[in-house]
């Protein structure tokens, strides 16, 4: 049995069964809201491995300003962008985020750090719970737990105070909260539980409320990449595939050169920060016709999102042909390789225990790595060096008995030395090792969202996030698609889902249509049929005979479904003296359901109808219209009693059921 046991049977709920026909009303103008008017709209692309924020206001759209350069950058690291890392006193109170708290984390005293409660790279955790509640812990460097929900709400109101403050500061005046739109970008592969998650952190850090929720747009990052790369002129990108010297290189030398040159064009704007928008579709996105598809990749450092959309002219509006599709391949797996290369050497043992006992001095040795890894090239002949903090081989000498020159001597890894400077010298080939199990993941899934049907002559490849300024990944994905379609990657391509996000809140409308990840539908009676029912649905109830737990769908998994749609069902009390009506909502990842009891099929809302007190002189079938509104990542569902036009309205919730 399921977890539910048969819902009709237990406290008597009569429940309602469906008035035939149903029917769908389309609502055109389902959005009576009345618009709320924002000065700026401010989106945070809160990454997994680094965030920031960026801003536009309503009266010049086309100027995006990104956030106030950081202080305590990396070196080789551009630093537009801030670690997604969070600090928290012993006592659990805020402390610090970003370069900061990684900086101040870093230079306490070994004695006092462990306990201090760091934590870094925590988004991913959101991806990998397959149970997410809003009681799910994150665990810090110390080993100590702390609420998802608190931490992710520190990181987005220490967001939302940055802003504000800039805003003020550059306005002379305070800036209200109640001025700004936020736009919070979330991958696209991720459940519905860890979206409505995002929401409820940022409900918590201030930013908007379940009461005003229109304040706040959950935003997929492939789709803010989308938004941007239409803007894009060609002075914008590289494109990978064109075979022709570009600026009198050859394409191979391309791949390094006309990076750097794209990155120094920007570096001179860079004092500015504001990118400025044409308002025009840009000039690959002219080459596009009415119908024409192309794929956007976002990979960033933890998940790799993948979405096909297809252009729906005049406007250009976007249409989801595909549903998003990915997977944890983001640049993180290479650290994490790379973690492996460092057991494979030292021992695991030693691995586990120097990040317990000195996790300041792993994170330096990462922060090293990271700068390495970003030098990882395609041609590279050179080595490539990594600092090993002095507290590792010390610490590493006490553990063993014997120096980290000796492990490395033993350890018949032959392609990693030690250097008399005391550094790891690692082979391109060594580098490339690393890089490999998650390209390859990459390409592989790719390669299987071409053998789509849906997901034939598609034109472009977008390819964006942070992963994609590395050379090794846009010289696989580049030649293993690149005779099928043009590889395209803006040139400032770790902000381009930030740019994206921020155009998106100016104008919301312009994702038209997108696939619904899930089929919804509600618990009904249905009369029992010999035959076709099975017996133990059978429900006696006044001498009618009714077939319980029945799914009646609203919508199926990876049908299209446009922003703001309508779905009309209409029901009837299965006992017509019944007072108190209670239409339980259910969603599973299945496209066809027959029974609520069904694996997979989980309870996401209900909707509780009371009619008492209501005029006797009510029709004998009593109709109960029920309403479904797909909006950006929320669901509501609203239930009207026809002839009293008494109603109740719930949002679809993920996290409490």
């Amino acid at each position: 049995t399921s977890a539910y046991s048969s819902p009709a049977k237990s406290l008597g709920d009569p429940g309602i069964t469906p008035l035939s026909p149903s029917h769908i009303v389309k609502d055109s103008d389902a959005d009576d809201a009345v618009e709320q008017l924002f000065l700026v709209v401010v989106a945070i692309d809160f990454g997994t491995t680094s965030s920031g924020y960026a801003y536009s206001f309503t009266k010049e759209p086309e100027c995006i300003h990104v956030m106030r350069r950081w202080e305590g950058g990396d070196p080789g690291v551009s630093n537009q962008k801030t670690p997604t890392t969070i600090l928290l006193t012993p006592e659990r109170k805020f402390h610090s985020f970003g370069y900061a708290a990684r900086d101040y984390y870093h230079d306490l005293d070994p004695t006092e750090s462990k306990h201090w409660l760091y934590f870094e790279k925590f988004k991913m955790k959101l991806h990998t719970t397959g149970n997410l509640t809003m009681e799910t812990d994150l665990t810090a460097a110390n080993g100590k737990k702390v609420k998802a929900l608190e931490i992710f709400a520190y990181a987005l109101q220490f967001f939302k105070e940055q802003a504000l403050k800039e805003l003020s500061d550059q306005g002379g005046s305070d800036f209200e909260n109640t001025e700004v739109r936020w736009v919070i970008t979330v991958p696209a592969i991720w459940k519905q539980p860890a979206k409505q998650f995002m929401r409820q952190a940022a409900y918590k850090a201030g930013m908007a409320s379940p009461e005003n929720p229109e304040q706040l747009i959950i935003a997929l990052e492939p789709e803010a990449a989308s938004i941007y790369c239409r803007k894009l002129r060609l002075h914008q990108m590289i494109d990978l595939s064109s075979r022709a010297p570009v600026n009198g290189y050859s394409p191979s030398d391309t791949i390094g050169t006309g990076f750097t040159q794209g990155k120094e064009h920007v570096r001179r704007n860079r004092q500015s920060r504001t990118f400025m928008v044409e308002n025009v579709i840009g000039e690959i996105w002219s080459e596009l016709e009415e119908g024409d598809r192309y794929i956007v990749v976002d990979s960033g450092g933890g998940t790799v999102d993948m979405t096909v959309h297809q252009i729906r002219l005049p406007e250009g509006h976007l249409k989801e042909l595909y549903k998003a599709t990915g997977g944890p391949y983001g640049s993180l797996g290479v650290d994490y390789e790379f973690e492996k290369l460092l057991c494979k050497i030292f021992g695991e043992d030693f691995i586990e225990q120097f990040k317990i006992k000195r996790p300041a001095a792993w994170v330096d040795l990462m922060i090293a790595f990271e700068s390495r890894k970003r030098a990882a090239a395609p041609d590279r002949t050179n080595p490539l060096n990594i600092t090993l903090p002095f507290s590792f081989i010390d610490y590493y000498k006490k553990f063993r008995g014997h120096s980290v020159e000796h492990a490395l001597r033993k350890s018949n890894v032959d392609f990693v030395k030690w250097s008399s400077q005391g550094m790891l010298r690692m082979s391109p080939d060594a580098m490339n090792a690393l890089f490999k199990p998650t390209i390859d993941q990459i390409v592989q899934h790719l390669g299987e969202v071409f053998d789509k049907p849906e997901v034939t002559n598609v034109k472009f490849l977008f390819l964006v996030g942070g992963f994609a300024e590395s050379p090794l990944l846009q010289q696989a994905v580049q030649s293993a698609f690149g005779s099928r379609c043009r590889v395209i990657i803006p040139q400032d391509v770790g902000l381009t889902i930030l740019k994206g996000a921020v155009l998106f809140g100016l104008d919301p409308a312009v994702i038209k249509v997108r696939r619904s990840p899930l089929t919804y539908g509600v618990g009904v009676l249905n009369r029992f049929v010999e035959g076709k029912h099975p017996p133990e649905k059978l429900l006696v109830k006044d001498g009618t005979r009714w077939c319980t737990d029945v799914f009646d769908k609203f919508i199926s998994a990876d049908q299209s479904v446009a922003l703001g749609e309508t779905v009309t069902r209409s029901y009837t009390p299965a006992k017509p003296s019944q007072l108190v009506i209670v239409i339980n909502i259910y969603s599973s990842e299945q496209d066809n359901v027959s029974f609520i009891t069904e694996p997979g099929v989980k309870k996401c809302g209900t909707l509780r109808l009371d009619l008492t007190g209501t005029d006797a002189s009510v029709p004998s079938r009593r109709e109960i219209k029920t309403l479904m509104q797909f909006g950006d990542t929320e669901i509501k569902a609203m239930a009207v009693d026809v002839a009293t036009s008494k109603s109740v309205k719930v949002g679809i919730d993920f996290l409490n059921y």
